[in-house]
């Protein structure tokens, strides 16, 4: 029942049994391989042609596998070596009581130098480039955090500075986390309560009345050592929690700065001419192996090491041992908006014969506009300006002729009893001043020292963690409107963040 051309091909699509090598395998006969072999066999074939047939078989199936399996010698490959060498990175050098971790300094040069290397036109450039803008981040750094802050911001000017594709589409993150009409509506994500307050909220009467939810009570202004009225006296002020004096002799005097005794003539001149040798900086604790140490953050010099800074004299502070010639902020008629005012208030301080007095004065409003600054002069002889802290230069004042009684003028005809004074530790301020105020809010009590009093937050800590910003980091000094600006703007974020728990 089979057709005569069947058997071939059946015999073509078998296995033939070749010897290779002398091993036995099965190889199956495919067609490239027979080339010429024929697909049909002639009718009546006999044994001796089937062999001779498949004795061909076997040659041609040993000639195309050796033209399948000799030719093996496959080029090796070769990996890439790149023509241009590479540098190695700069490495940021261990140092014992650094005020910054070197783990942390390597790892923000790492990342600088692969912003530089975008710009840069060698590696060699980009190496000097981000280890410059490494060492400036370190030198305005006091503390660990601070470099954290200032290091962010130097990577933003880095990237910042960077060309953009003019095609680059710019996506918010509010339209990345909840889709296209997130920025427009909130039914994925919750819209902030900062949001739903409108600008008129952080305004004139409204704004005040949110301000006195933090004004500070009676009890918060003894415990804190602001200056109060002293009942006997007019024109005298009175503190509450005031240290002792550790000698009553009037001619020996306790150095603010290094805690050397110094004898003083009554007016007020040292008796012998002795430098001061101290730490401009504050004791501040870190972590080591096996427990804490307490460093200087200007030098990171241990307690009781040699200072890093000498002055020509000793000084001392004498703000709350001068209690005379206070005045006192008195009511007015009430405005017709209800809001009494608003400010921010800082002031900057030298050391003369008699102590710590006021040199300059900023004060600005709501909007953050100053409303009145001056340079102030000093009513004794100056004896160190301290620009260090204050940033009041000799130049300043050279030409300076208002007085602490012009400012205090001034002042009270801005300010009733009823005006909200913001600043930090803002009794420091009213003892230069010499004003008794006592509707203030204090930004060192609403954002308190985890371990509590004595403790205090700097300001430029509290603007760095809040609003991520970097304050005070001139090295010419601080600048008052600077701080008092800084004030006002925590208040304002505090309120907003206030206002997102209660709604």
């Amino acid at each position: 029942s089979e057709s005569p051309d069947f058997q071939p091909r059946y015999h073509c699509m078998g296995l033939a049994h070749v010897a290779l090598f002398g091993l036995s395998c099965f190889l199956p006969a495919c067609p490239p391989a027979l080339g010429g072999l024929k697909k049909t066999a002639l009718p009546g074939s006999t044994a001796s042609s089937n062999g001779a047939e498949a004795l061909s078989l076997k040659a041609r199936t040993l000639a195309g596998m050796a033209s399948k399996t000799t030719n093996t010698n496959v080029p090796k490959r070769i990996a890439h070596a790149p023509t241009l060498a590479t540098l190695k990175r700069p490495v940021i050098p261990t140092e014992f009581g650094a005020k910054v971790p070197t783990n942390i300094r390597q790892r923000y040069l790492n990342l600088f130098i692969d912003e530089c290397l975008k710009s840069c036109t060698s590696q060699q450039e980009a190496f000097d480039k981000a280890l410059a803008e490494e060492k400036v981040v370190y030198d305005r750094s006091t503390s660990r955090n601070i470099y954290l802050n200032v290091a962010v911001n130097t990577l933003k000017k880095l990237r910042s500075a960077l060309p953009s594709p003019a095609n680059r589409k710019l996506v918010s993150h509010e339209a990345m986390l909840g889709g296209k009409l997130a920025a427009k509506t909130s039914f994925t994500l919750n819209r902030s309560a900062a949001a739903q307050l409108r600008a008129e909220d952080l305004k004139g009467a409204s704004l005040y009345r949110r301000l006195k939810e933090y004004v500070l009570t009676e009890e918060d202004l003894k415990e804190h050592g602001y200056p109060l009225p002293c009942p006997e006296t007019s024109g005298r002020a009175v503190v509450f929690n005031a240290e002792e004096k550790k000698t009553t002799d009037g001619s020996c005097r306790v150095c603010c700065r290094c805690g050397t005794e110094y004898m003083v003539t009554p007016s007020g001149n040292c008796v012998r001419k002795e430098e001061c040798v101290h730490h401009w900086g504050k004791l501040r604790k870190q972590r080591v192996p096996g427990g804490w140490e307490t460093h200087y953050n200007c030098c990171s010099g241990a307690v009781g090491s040699p200072g890093c800074q000498v002055a020509k004299q000793h000084v001392h502070d004498g703000r709350k041992e001068s209690l005379e010639g206070f005045v006192k902020t008195f009511e007015k008629m009430p405005s017709a908006d209800g809001n009494p005012g608003i400010y921010a208030l800082d002031c900057e301080m030298c050391y003369t014969k008699q102590g710590l007095e006021l040199t300059r004065v900023t004060v600005i409003n709501s909007e953050l506009k100053v409303v009145y600054d001056t340079f102030v002069k000093p009513d004794h002889k100056v004896v160190d300006y301290n620009t260090r802290f204050s940033g009041v230069t000799e130049a300043d004042l050279e030409n300076a002729s208002i007085t602490l009684r012009d400012v205090q003028a001034v002042l009270l005809s801005m300010f009733s009893s009823d005006t909200i004074l913001i600043g930090h530790s803002l009794e420091s301020d009213l003892f230069a001043l010499k004003l008794i105020h006592g509707t203030v809010v204090d930004t060192a009590i609403v954002f308190p020292h985890r371990l509590g009093l004595p403790y205090k937050r700097a300001l430029r800590t509290l603007m760095a963690d809040y609003l991520k910003r970097i304050i005070q980091d001139s090295v010419e000094g601080h600048d008052s409107s600077e701080d008092a600006r800084a004030c006002m703007e925590l208040m304002i974020w505090k309120i907003k963040e206030d206002a997102k728990v209660k709604r």
